[in-house]
């Protein structure tokens, strides 16, 4: 066993330019949100939710929503009796017209008979009140199709029971009353139910006697409306795509009223919708005030999110597993072999295969690892605690083993020399990259040195998992898009991850969510150099290694089997989808692909040139 720890940082940097700031065509693509001209003296930014306040009527209307908040929550101390079995849905878009139909269901005008009131002794008086009751959305995702997409044509309607289409909206008011009117999605409003008594009190008794009150006669059930949190979800899922075509449209004024309302409509929501949308409405605010996230994150505190990410979920053992079969099958009956890892973290992946080289027929070979990281802000050496982890570990199954530690702020300022290769020993080489090539799209230029390093290494195989999404686009808001359908999806799994042989814990759970907050921060809230998850779909990979010089390998059978089998640790593997698609291997939640594992080796006329 050698251990021989090598670090080099290289002395130049590479200087990132600023990307450029062509700003992206306002029309809208169809069945996108679309920001329509306000009538004159209406509102602009609750015109652009389809709701109808003149600016004049603002403080009449703040009024009246006090009220109905004071009637409501005296209502909601009696529960409602029983329900009608017919439903009446109220449009909302004249908001100042809705209140008043509210307040007269809720506290109809008092009669002037005042033998219909009844005074007590210590001057409080009882009346006959309508109740409501509060209902709890049980629904984990009611604005996204069965399919995990989100559906950007649905917001305008809904069916009720008798299948005839009517509109039906929830109040949406600005920034300045989203307090008053946090609580009424999710209200039952009880109409002309039979009526139970309620002590109120008044300013000054009416009498110094008590006055019988009478029973009131039976009277038929009648309609009542219900607001509930799928159309909330509906309107959560419209409102950041309003918002998201603010911003690329630099309305700012707009994007900022609507960031503020989807927290609002957010939190009427359970599950992963709730936590998928409140990180993009903190990315976009952060777009919208410009408080960008950290040039230089803590990339120790990244590893242990990535470390809590791989325990939560699949997807990072699936990438290890897969590739680490190919690289197996790639040094089947070689004696000396050298993985160059690009994406080492914490040197997760290794022992698996270090296990599988110790059980060859014939011996295992001796094994040399080349692990590349980012400098720490502490001058600490995480690669060499890596090294002497996995050089222990070795030692127990009686495989040679060399590491070497290189350090470097991006793959780009690598250079041949550095990575100490012995051909002349007969040793053959493997390059490994998991969810790292894409960050170099940030970088021009640095895709292709990166690539023309690997030729020149002349490597049995290179492996590369990648995201499977499109969110290196040039337009903001079709990148928000599949950004927002890439991570529901994601968020979706995670809550699945709840059952199986190797089901994630709580505080699993919760690092993994921030793990992904900080990509989704990324991806929307950062532009240039500082926006480096760019992930590219399978696609995008081939068009791009194919002109570079290399050939995909196919990834065999048994691969795509145990790769299978190992899903059945997460939740019995329900919900989980390995295919295969042209040799390549992908990981999906039902239908949606998430990551893709693909194979490369050099193409002949490659080979011969870098020789």
């Amino acid at each position: 066993m050698k251990m021989e720890p090598h670090y080099h940082r290289p002395d130049h940097q590479l200087q990132f330019p600023e990307e450029g700031g062509a700003k992206c065509p306002a029309t809208a693509a169809p069945g996108k949100v679309k920001m329509e001209e306000p009538d004159a003296g209406v509102d602009e930014l609750l015109a652009a939710l389809g709701y109808n306040v003149r600016s004049s009527d603002m403080a009449e209307v703040a009024q009246k929503l006090e009220q109905l908040e004071m009637v409501m929550g005296s209502a909601q101390e009696d529960g409602i009796s029983h329900l009608s079995s017919e439903t009446v849905h109220y449009n909302p878009s004249d908001i100042a017209t809705w209140i008043e139909t509210m307040l007269s269901e809720l506290n109809p005008p008092p009669s002037p008979n005042l033998g219909d009131v009844g005074t007590n002794l210590s001057g409080t008086t009882t009346v006959a009140s309508t109740t409501t009751t509060t209902t709890t959305a049980t629904a984990g995702h009611p604005g996204w199709s069965s399919e995990h997409h989100v559906q950007h044509q649905r917001a305008e309607s809904s069916s009720t029971a008798s299948g005839k289409e009517t509109i039906l909206h929830p109040p949406l008011l600005p920034p300045d009353f989203s307090d008053e009117i946090s609580g009424i999605e999710g209200v039952v409003y009880g109409r002309g139910v039979p009526r139970q008594k309620k002590r109120m009190k008044l300013e000054e008794p009416l009498s110094s006697e008590a006055v019988p009150v009478p029973t009131p006669a039976p009277v038929e059930p009648r309609p009542v409306v219900v607001v509930d949190s799928q159309e909330a979800g509906i309107r959560l899922v419209h409102t950041l795509m309003a918002c998201a075509e603010a911003v690329q449209q630099d309305n700012l004024k707009l994007a900022e009223a609507l960031v503020k309302q989807i927290g609002v409509l957010a939190a009427s929501q359970a599950g992963a919708m709730r936590k998928v949308a409140t990180f993009f409405a903190e990315a976009l605010a952060r777009r919208i005030y410009r408080l960008y996230p950290g040039d230089s994150p803590n990339d120790a505190f990244s590893d242990l999110l990535q470390m809590h990410f791989y325990e939560a979920c699949p997807y990072l053992k699936f990438a290890h597993f897969t590739a680490n079969q190919a690289i197996l099958e790639a040094f089947a009956g070689k004696p000396r072999v050298h993985v160059i890892d690009f994406s080492m973290k914490q040197g997760m992946q290794w022992p698996a295969l270090m296990q599988a080289l110790a059980l060859r027929p014939g011996g295992p070979p001796a094994f040399r690892l080349t692990g590349v990281g980012p400098p720490q802000r502490d001058n600490s050496d995480p690669l060499q605690e890596v090294g002497w982890k996995l050089a222990q570990f070795a030692e127990t199954i009686n495989v040679e083993f060399e590491y070497r530690g290189l350090v470097a702020t991006s793959l780009a300022d690598i250079e041949a020399y550095m990575l100490d290769l012995r051909p002349t020993d007969g040793e053959v080489v493997a390059v490994n990259s998991i969810f790292e090539l894409h960050q170099l799209l940030a970088q021009p230029g640095a895709m292709d040195k990166v690539l023309s390093l690997v030729r020149s290494v002349q490597p049995q195989i290179v492996t590369v998992v990648e995201q499977e999404a499109a969110h290196n686009g040039p337009v903001f808001l079709d990148r928000f898009t599949e950004a927002l359908h890439y991570y529901s999806s994601l968020f979706d799994s995670l809550e699945g991850c709840t059952g199986g042989s190797s089901p994630a814990t709580g505080q699993d759970q919760v690092m993994s969510e921030v793990y992904l907050g900080r990509q989704i921060c990324n991806i929307v809230a950062c532009e240039g150099a500082e926006r480096v998850e760019r992930h590219e779909t399978l696609g995008q990979w081939r068009a791009r290694m194919g002109p570079a010089g290399f050939a995909p390998v196919h990834l065999g059978s048994n691969a795509f089997k145990q790769a299978s089998m190992l899903l059945a640790l997460f939740a019995g593997g329900d919900g989980y989808r390995v295919e295969e698609n042209n040799g390549c291997l992908m990981l999906g939640w039902h239908t949606r692909p998430l990551i893709a594992t693909s194979a490369w080796q050099l193409l002949p006329s490659s080979a011969s040139s870098s020789s």
